[in-house]
């Protein structure tokens, strides 16, 4: 796998005009040989075999993640990479400008000698915005975990007037763990009553109220990969306005999802679903994008948004996640893990939809 990854990246780089490429960004350098020490970087020539480079406390870690690459073992991982570059012969180095302090770039600098250093943007990123098969397979576990959680957590009454909004996110996080996984994907939002107006919130002591919209925005994680769901409830019988603003909603996602395709311009997608909540009245309080990619991390490319670039391609796995925000009243967002397939889309989540009383 990783083999293959390494040169799919090699392929993106003749056109830069560089002789190799210096990968420091963590996560990118998991993707691409599957390393995952803390500190590490990666020397990946146009032509001949890549070099990781990282530190004497990763010796076993590295030879066992990463069996098929040459070793460097140095503490300063970024500059020994660009001067074992520079070493072999390379004249021009491209980096990853978006993940290199301007003191790590004049450690660069330093360590090039002759090289010259040329920025890069977002290579790893565009190759790991499509997964394959083994990446959707974790993925669809995460979500599979996730939907199990909240599903115990509801069947156990743990949605219940008095329960505070930070007890409820614990829980739900014990029981992700509980279901096999390292952890959540994120820390879980629990969000009740004029808090669920708030699309971040963290959860506080406060406690559910009957008459409260709750947001629930939770993930968990399998073999590093982010699941990433919402759900919004009611504690007790639902007021007629938190019913249409439920159903607003609703109604928005499943447009959003149903333009969710292979070549779909990103911004047609959110037009979907923000069109719909615009012609209501409410586009002021929907401010955010309707979704991005979830892979290695919880918001990756692709992302969804008004004023985006790009196309979706199969394969490629997203959120379709919007939301209404009503200030001091009460808010309602509703999102699922999708794969972009020819069709219609894969459903990675697949928890009910509709309003739950509780």
């Amino acid at each position: 796998m990783s083999t293959a990854r390494i040169a799919a990246l090699q392929r993106l780089l003749p056109p830069l005009d560089v002789d190799a490429l210096l990968v420091t960004d963590l996560v990118n350098i998991a993707y691409l040989c599957g390393f995952t020490g803390s500190n590490a970087a990666l020397v990946v020539p146009v032509e001949g075999e890549a070099v990781l480079v990282t530190d004497a406390r990763y010796t076993e870690r590295a030879k066992a993640e990463a069996p098929d690459l040459e070793i460097v073992l140095e503490r300063a991982a970024g500059a020994a990479a660009a001067r074992t570059a520079a070493e072999r012969g390379a004249r021009r180095l491209g980096f990853e400008a978006e993940h290199v302090t301007v003191a790590a770039h004049g450690a660069l600098i330093a360590a090039a000698g002759a090289a010259g250093l040329c920025r890069t943007t977002g290579l790893v990123e565009q190759l790991r915005a499509v997964k394959d098969d083994a990446e959707i397979a974790a993925l669809r576990t995460a979500c599979e975990i996730a939907d199990a959680a909240l599903s115990d957590l509801l069947a156990a009454g743990g949605l219940t007037e008095g329960r505070t909004e930070r007890e409820i996110a614990r829980d739900l996080e014990d029981r992700i763990r509980g279901l096999g996984s390292p952890g959540p994907s994120f820390d879980t939002i629990v969000a009740a009553g004029p808090h669920s107006a708030v699309p971040h919130h963290a959860p506080t002591d406060t406690p559910l109220r009957r008459g409260d919209l709750v947001v629930v925005d939770f993930g968990a994680l399998e073999r590093g990969y982010h699941s990433d769901t919402t759900r919004t409830f009611v504690v007790g019988p639902a007021a007629p306005w938190q019913r249409d603003l439920h159903a607003l909603v609703a109604e928005s996602q499943q447009r959003g999802r149903e333009a969710v395709a292979p070549g779909a311009d990103v911004t047609a997608v959110d037009a979907a679903a923000r069109d719909w909540i615009r012609g209501a009245g409410h586009g002021d309080d929907f401010p955010h994008g309707l979704g991005h990619g979830v892979g290695l991390q919880i918001h990756e490319q692709p992302w969804i948004v008004a004023k985006g670039t790009g196309e979706l391609a199969e394969c490629m796995v997203v959120t379709v996640e919007p939301g209404v925000y009503l200030s001091g009243r009460g808010g309602v967002r509703i999102e699922d893990t999708l794969v972009v397939r020819g069709g219609e889309p894969e459903a990675l989540t697949r928890l009910p939809r509709e309003l739950i009383e509780v």
